[in-house]
């Protein structure tokens, strides 16, 4: 897959994601708004029964107040007379109502042109309306005295004597009396409970009640402050004009919960398959980057597998031409050093397939490892000695400090051995001049711990990431300036984890690397 093909996939795919992803919280944004409303108005709904049940309990008090007066109105000779006197006492503020009215009804005839001589009978309803209001104090002598009065008065024009006319007259007495005088916190609290129950709004809620001018009244529930942003507010009284007098405010502090549990299961279930197009997402961009790192990998690995058996067939073909020279055939001498150099070349072929299969093998788990008691010096100064004459033939040196008081543990002890082989081999490799390289142990209570450290070329961040990957290596494509196939390491990796032990490096470039091997004692 080329790499425009790549960048193309993975943009296609990832603006599929979003765009699934941008429809689907739009939709949940969606339902909740919806929720949201329709909760918003059943609550609308149900302050507007209570304000309706709260205007008829008030309506059917009056009624039986006024109720005795009409029973008892007087009939005047030329007019109807209807005089009533009411009054009420609050006690908790010492103020006295006092409401007297009057209403009286005409008969009288009205004289025509247009008719033979007839007249009209016409009824004029008048009446007049006085309010007083008193504060009581007590005097010194225990009587109680007005210390506040006020007076009020109006006359209006009625059209008929009903029970109407009256409702208006107590109306209008009514809305002079303060409103927790009219309905009391316990009415108004079960009235809003009763209601709301009704719509299945089983929540706690809080409210309070203001006046027309923003004004706290006595009508609230525990300190109850106005939140503008998350309150529900419902006229509570009207004046004559239709006007409203105060304003009902409530609040839900776990509505978000109530207004969430209707579509709780279609929100989790959406919010699951999110969860999985992302995981999905995210594994499909993995595999394909994966995938993309292990094809240049393998054509990197091919490339230099080639060259690397280039040479020794080369080689062995030089070496088979040479023998068939007559002149050479003939010399025992140079046939039995040809003869050599093909058994090298072949045996290093050899060794490079067998290091290819033997990770093949080791990834199947069809390698062999078996474990036995050893002594891992002892396996280390046998890795040392395999490398000697490399190091010997570059001029080096080879310092250890073994300093570990506990050195057996449980391993095999040949792959161990090609363990430190290889990485001995990467510090006489990976180094520009002489190789210097130092070999330290330690032990803990639980581990055995290996530091190989040399002074080569050291390796960047991205490199220490990658370096035990499979055919991993830092010089690409076809620069052999170091020759291998990526795969020691890998091998170190895997034989390592097989001994249940970690491998780790640590370097800097130009400083040289330090590599860690940790492997658990018996």
């Amino acid at each position: 897959m080329g790499k425009k093909m790549f960048v193309l996939i993975v943009i296609l795919m990832s603006i599929s994601l979003i765009g699934i992803i941008a429809v689907q919280l739009y939709w949940i944004n969606n339902a909740v708004e919806s929720r949201r409303e329709q909760f918003k108005n059943d609550v609308q709904i149900s302050l507007g029964s209570v304000a309706e049940r709260i205007n008829e309990n008030e309506r059917a008090s009056l009624q039986k107040k006024y109720q005795g007066i009409l029973e008892n109105t007087v009939l005047a000779d030329e007019a109807q007379i209807k005089n009533f006197l009411f009054q009420e006492i609050d006690t908790t503020t010492n103020e006295k109502f006092t409401y007297g009215g009057t209403i009286l009804e005409e008969n009288f005839k009205m004289p025509t042109d247009f008719l033979d001589n007839d007249s009209i009978i016409v009824k004029r309803i008048t009446g007049k309306n006085d309010f007083f209001q008193s504060k009581l104090i007590k005097g010194p002598d225990n009587l109680f005295s007005s210390i506040d009065e006020k007076r009020y008065s109006f006359t209006s024009r009625l059209k008929s004597i009903e029970k109407s006319e009256f409702e208006l007259i107590f109306k209008e007495f009514i809305q002079t009396k303060p409103i927790h005088s009219r309905v009391s916190n316990r009415e108004l609290n079960e009235t809003i409970k009763d209601e709301l129950q009704k719509r299945n709004i089983n929540l706690d809620f809080k409210y309070g009640v203001y006046s027309n001018d923003g004004l706290a009244t006595k009508l609230k529930s525990g300190y109850y402050t106005i939140n503008k942003d998350d309150s529900i507010k419902y006229p509570l009284f009207s004046d004559g004009e239709g006007n409203p007098e105060y304003l009902l405010y409530i609040s839900f502090p776990f509505k978000n919960k109530h207004i969430l549990s209707g579509i709780s299961n279609i929100l989790l279930l959406s919010l699951f398959f999110i969860f999985i197009i992302i995981i999905a997402f995210s594994s499909s961009l993995y595999q394909l980057t994966k995938q993309k790192k292990i094809s240049e990998i393998k054509t990197d690995f091919i490339n230099n597998m080639t060259h690397e058996f280039k040479t020794p067939i080369a080689t062995i073909n030089l070496a088979l031409d040479s023998i068939k020279n007559p002149k050479i055939i003939s010399d025992n001498e140079k046939v039995l050093r040809y003869i050599n150099m093909i058994r090298d070349e072949n045996k290093r072929m050899h060794t490079q397939v067998e290091n290819v299969l033997r990770i093949s093998r080791l990834e199947k788990n069809q390698l062999d490892i078996s474990k036995s008691v050893i002594d891992i010096h002892d396996v280390i100064e046998d890795a040392m000695n395999h490398i000697s004459l490399l190091i010997k033939d570059r001029n080096g040196t080879l310092h250890t400090h073994f300093e570990a008081i506990v050195s057996e543990i449980s391993g095999n002890e040949f792959h161990l051995t090609n363990v430190f082989v290889n990485i001995l081999e990467n510090g006489i490799k990976y180094t520009v001049g002489a190789p210097i390289i130092d070999v330290y142990t330690q032990s803990t209570n639980k581990f055995f711990i290996v530091k190989i450290k040399d002074q080569g070329i050291g390796m960047s961040k991205n490199v220490q990431k990658n370096v035990f990957d499979k055919f991993y290596r830092e010089q690409k494509g076809n620069v052999h300036d170091v020759k291998g196939h990526g795969l020691g390491l890998a091998y170190v990796k895997e034989i390592v984890e097989k001994h249940h032990g970690t491998v780790f490096v640590e370097s800097e470039k130009g400083k040289g690397s330090i590599f860690t091997v940790k492997l658990p004692l018996i």
